[in-house]
Order: structure tokens, then C-alpha cells, then sequence
């Protein structure tokens, strides 16, 4: 039986940087199949590490994301997994995808599952390491649905067969849908959470 982690990831006291967080907590008001493991990891990089770890054939991270589009843009992105160990130990602290992917490189020896991030696009984050600014922007509020509305045709199509890539709008063609995600940037999320 094929089953798949949704993992939200964010912090929620960061403006749109709680996108993830969000879609999670209306994932609760309209379930996803049951073969889906859904669960909001927030700033706990290290959990989600770890979970990678747990023999999931694919994963898709919930995460807020500058890609240069408009914000509540959302985007589907493949990014690339790291191979092999790396010679040093990556950080082990806070939530940005690509830095967790990282860690869970070092930590297991058994191949990371497939990995997709369901991006949006942020209209406000905090520009300060003491910024806090709870709630997300009007245009991040509305992608909360779109995305749960995506997750719900993507979450189906990847339970059938992992390896399948959902066919998803693009941004150029409408402001609000989701859209197949350009070739991922180095991070998929922000610096450090």
C-alpha cells in the first residue's frame, strides 16, 4: 500500500512564513486520505529529518517560498536531493527544505523519498530577527485554499504512482492556481526559520 508524507513547515509567528502551518490546519476541516500522514513540523527541522528517514516513497513540504512571483502564487517544485553524505555535519537547526534535506542525507544511510514542495509565494516576512508579525497577508490567506484544493487532486494522483508529476497550471496564465515550479533555486524556503 502506497502512503505519502504532507508536512507543513514554517514558523507562525512570521507573517506569510505560517503558509505551511495554515494549509495544514485547514487540511482538518476537509481530510486528505487516510494513506496520507499529514502533520505540521513548524520550525522542527530536525523532526522532519528524521521522518524523511521513516521510509516514505514520497513527501511533499507545505512551505511559503520567494520564487519572484506574485504573492499567493503557488508553485509545485521538485528540488534536487542530496547525494551522498557531506563531509561536514549540515545544520541542525531551523526549517529551511533544503537545509533539512541535507541533514537527513547525513543522518540516513537509505535513500530520501521523493520530495516535492508546494510553494507560495509570501506578500510580507519579517525583515528582523525580532520581527514578529502573526498572520499572513490577504493574498497568502487566500492560497490556504487553493492549496488545499491542490493537495487534494495531487495527494490521489502520487498515492496511484509515486513518480507521477501532477499537471499543474502556470503562473504566467493565471494569478492564482498552482503552477509547475521552474527549476528549484538552491533553498526552497526561507534562509532560517
Amino acid at each position: 500500500m502506497t502512503r505519502l508524507l504532507v508536512a507543513g513547515v514554517g514558523n507562525i509567528f512570521l507573517g506569510d512564513d505560517a503558509f505551511g502551518p495554515e494549509v495544514i490546519r485547514a487540511l482538518e476541516q476537509r481530510p486528505l486520505p487516510p494513506e496520507a500522514h499529514v502533520r505540521d513540523y513548524g520550525i522542527r527541522g530536525m523532526d522532519l529529518a528524521y521522518e524523511l528517514l521513516d521510509g516514505w516513497p514520497v513527501a511533499v513540504l507545505v512551505d511559503a517560498a520567494t520564487r519572484g512571483e506574485r504573492p499567493g502564487t503557488l508553485t509545485l517544485v521538485e528540488p534536487e536531493l542530496p547525494v551522498g553524505r557531506p563531509a561536514a555535519p549540515p545544520e541542525a537547526h531551523g526549517m529551511d527544505p533544503a537545509k533539512v534535506l541535507a541533514l537527513a542525507a547525513h543522518l540516513g544511510e537509505d535513500a530520501l523519498p521523493r520530495v516535492l514542495v508546494l510553494a507560495c509565494e509570501p506578500g510580507e516576512l519579517p525583515r528582523g530577527d525580532e520581527d514578529i508579525a502573526p498572520g499572513l497577508s490577504a493574498p497568502v490567506r487566500d492560497a490556504v485554499g487553493r492549496a488545499v484544493a491542490a493537495l487534494h487532486v495531487m495527494v490521489p494522483a502520487l498515492l496511484a504512482d509515486p513518480l507521477v508529476t501532477p499537471a499543474l497550471d502556470r503562473p504566467e496564465e493565471s494569478a492564482g492556481p498552482v503552477a509547475a515550479g521552474r527549476p528549484p533555486t538552491a533553498a526552497t524556503g526561507a534562509e532560517d526559520r
